[in-house]
């Protein structure tokens, strides 16, 4: 039977979006990442990060780099108790100036092809998860990829990604009880 999921959009939700993270000295865990993300895994649910990641694209940092902060990353989380069953990345920006990096992507948010990818890979039943971001294009992703739960992290309800989420938070935390 495949697993429900929490998944987490990386800058703004996992790590403080301090604009292009591409190393340890920047990267910054956002307060109750590590409880609520407990909390999940005693809950049934698989943890996966589903990130946009155009600072390669553009030259800020590069895929290697980010892939080394990622496995950083899963290492942190590990020592915290949670395990990461997948760190999904789209390194493409139509913008960029990285020549292989410049194109349009399927798996770039607002498309669904990252989450997709990922339910596919980790046997994941989108109709039971939950995805969290603090973006449109992270509520667009996910109602496109059919997630159910579409829950947006903002100090802002009123903000325009409200429409295309299931419900808005303040806080990490406040996604704890919702989680069963």
């Amino acid at each position: 039977m495949p697993h429900k999921a929490l998944l987490l959009d990386r800058d703004g939700v996992v790590n403080v979006d301090h604009g292009y993270v591409g190393d340890r000295s920047r990267f910054v865990f956002m307060d109750g990442i590590f409880a609520l993300t407990r909390h999940a895994m005693d809950r049934g649910f698989r943890i996966a990060v589903i990130t946009n990641q155009s600072g390669i694209a553009r030259g800020y940092f590069t895929e290697a780099a980010f892939l080394e902060l990622s496995g950083w990353m899963r290492a942190a989380f590990q020592a915290q108790g949670v395990e990461l069953a997948g760190v999904f990345h789209c390194p493409y920006h139509r913008g960029g100036t990285v020549g292989p990096y410049v194109r349009d992507s399927f798996w770039r948010k607002p498309n669904p092809g990252m989450i997709l990818e990922a339910a596919q890979r980790l046997d994941l039943d989108l109709a039971r998860s939950v995805l969290l971001g603090d973006q449109p294009t992270d509520m667009e992703a996910a109602r496109a990829a059919g997630v159910e739960r579409r829950v947006l992290l903002s100090p802002d309800a009123a903000t325009a990604a409200a429409e295309t989420a299931t419900s808005v938070i303040r806080r990490l935390e406040d996604l704890i009880p919702a989680l069963r």
